[in-house]
């Protein structure tokens, strides 16, 4: 029951341009994670260790799988050592969908205290 609420709630919420390209970011995301984190189960390594081989710090692996890219470089470091790579690309949205992210930016800007 819980789960179909869920379902439905999410499915209004993907109706909201902004909100659909924001969870498409973060399923990306979650793919990448995915793939880190299989990959040290399947080769029985702690964070420490994936942190030490790939050169950065075990906070940075720790951050990576639990989403937080904050460097971009730190997160190439760790999957060129997987055996992945970043693939970045700045696509523009399609102008029916730029103009009804922007009205809703404005109006949620608006809302915020000065």
């Amino acid at each position: 029951m819980k789960m179909e609420i869920a379902r439905e709630h999410l499915k209004e919420k993907l109706k909201d341009p902004y909100f659909r390209e924001l969870y498409e970011l973060e399923e990306q995301k979650l793919s990448i994670v995915k793939r880190i984190i299989e990959y040290r189960v399947r080769n029985r390594i702690s964070q420490k260790r994936l942190a030490g081989m790939a050169g950065v710090t075990q906070q940075h692996i720790s951050k990576i799988e639990n989403g937080e890219f904050s460097s971009i470089a730190t997160l190439e470091k760790v999957l060129l050592y997987i055996g992945y790579t970043v693939k970045m690309r700045a696509i523009p949205l399609r102008p029916a969908i730029r103009q009804k992210i922007e009205v809703l930016t404005r109006s949620r800007h608006k809302a915020l205290p000065a």
